[in-house]
């Protein structure tokens, strides 16, 4: 059998969820998932109204049983799904109870790895049970960290004979290679969903599956730290912010010039307000793409100027930070340097050498230690804690992906986001 195409509906409103199953159908998917979340926030109805909608389609419920296998096998299969989702971690009595259920109501069921340490050892046990597929997945919190769930699917598929599903930040340009590394099912979610032209992307998909070819895309992408740059040269300080839990700004300190962004490692200065010796000499400091980040205490005289910035663009330095005062500002804008600071002033202070270089700073009342990614634009500065950067940077792009997906559905439903998101629902109660 030719590999199918599996897209996962993972929204929270079923309107939005049906809007690109529309999409996706249209682009050539074989399969349309009623995704946990769909399921979670919908219930069975969302099941029900693809059904409906699609009575020519396989309908997937991931229910991601656990537990009570005969009723979540029953209701699914009475909703109207073709495939039920048990996940590998349910006891085998669990999974024997779907697989005796799905018999009885016609619906096929589907083992979900997610979270198995021995994932090749549990897709034999869970095959002699008797289910009618395997998958293998890559949880979106572990597809933020980088992984992908390839390696795991060729032990799977070398392990087994059923059908083996694969899904975890699949996109255009990795489909092919989950079909040679064994899948027969290749499930695609935010490449799809978070697109602006779901169709399109679909058959893209599609294409790249029945040629075995890799279709270029810039976005859908999660980065190991070697990408971690090129992702927050992408993304905006506000899309860092809003998918790191609204990470905090630098409280206090403001853009220089408007239109730049920056983006670095941290070098960091610690001095006295007025005391400019240690950020002249950070200069020498840093390397190309850093940035300079200089805690003076949030006063004046000011630290910094016309001269230090025309050093940092000779050495190609990314950026100045500085809580306290900058100088020279109009021949700082005409150099479209990225510049922040808590205040301006004409004058400046004295070299007297206090400080220090490449210590730990708390500007704008965030810890900033060397190393750490510090990210500006005109909204201002958030600073990533370099532990964290492959996370942070990947969750930045799925905001930015799946605002995209957003921002057509307001332009071409000539609607609001209120409406789109269906905001008064989801308001706490």
């Amino acid at each position: 059998m030719p590999p199918l195409l599996q897209i996962a509906l993972d929204f929270v409103d079923l309107s939005r969820a049906m809007k690109v199953a529309r999409e996706a159908a249209d682009g050539g998917a074989d399969w349309l998932e009623a995704g946990t979340p769909l399921i979670k926030s919908e219930g069975l109805d969302a099941v029900r109204t693809l059904r409906k909608e699609f009575p020519k389609h396989t309908i997937v419920a991931d229910m991601k049983t656990m537990d009570a296998g005969r009723i979540e096998m029953e209701t699914a299969a009475k909703a109207g799904a073709n495939v039920a989702v048990v996940l590998g971690a349910a006891s085998d009595a669990t999974i024997e109870e779907c697989v005796r259920a799905g018999k009885n109501f016609g619906i096929e069921v589907a083992v979900d790895l997610l979270g198995v340490a021995n994932a090749a050892e549990r897709a034999k046990q869970v095959a002699e049970l008797g289910v009618s597929h395997i998958g293998v997945h890559a949880a979106i919190d572990e597809q933020m960290k980088g992984q992908d769930p390839f390696q795991r699917l060729r032990e799977v598929a070398g392990a087994v004979d059923c059908p083996v599903a694969v899904a975890g930040g699949i996109n255009s340009e990795t489909a092919a290679d989950a079909v040679a590394a064994g899948a027969g099912i290749v499930i695609v979610g935010g490449a799809v969903t978070k697109s602006a032209d779901a169709k399109k992307a679909t058959a893209e998909i599609r294409t790249a599956i029945d040629k075995g070819i890799k279709v270029e895309t810039v976005l859908y992408k999660r980065v190991s730290e070697e990408g971690v740059r090129d992702v927050f040269e992408r993304t905006s300080a506000a899309d860092i912010s809003h998918a790191n839990h609204n990470m905090p700004a630098l409280i206090g300190l403001t853009p220089i010039n408007l239109g730049v962004k920056m983006v670095g490692p941290a070098v960091t200065v610690r001095t006295y307000p007025g005391d400019f010796a240690k950020p002249v000499e950070a200069i020498d400091v840093a390397e190309e793409g850093d940035v300079i980040v200089i805690d003076s205490g949030g006063l004046g005289p000011a630290v910094w100027g016309e001269l230090a910035t025309n050093s940092c663009v000779m050495k190609k330095v990314a950026g100045v930070v500085i809580d306290g005062a900058i100088r020279d500002t109009s021949e700082i804008r005409k150099l479209k340097f990225p510049a922040f600071a808590r205040c301006i002033m004409p004058h400046c202070g004295e070299p007297k050498g206090f400080g220090e270089i490449g210590v730990p700073v708390t500007v704008g009342g965030v810890r900033v230690n060397p190393g750490d990614w510090v990210i500006g634009d005109d909204d201002g500065v958030v600073v990533v804690p370099k532990e964290q950067a492959v996370e942070m940077a990947n969750r930045a792009m799925d905001c930015l992906e799946a605002e995209n997906r957003v921002l057509q559905e307001i332009k071409s439903g000539r609607t609001t986001l209120g409406k789109v998101i269906e905001l008064i629902k989801w308001e706490k109660k």
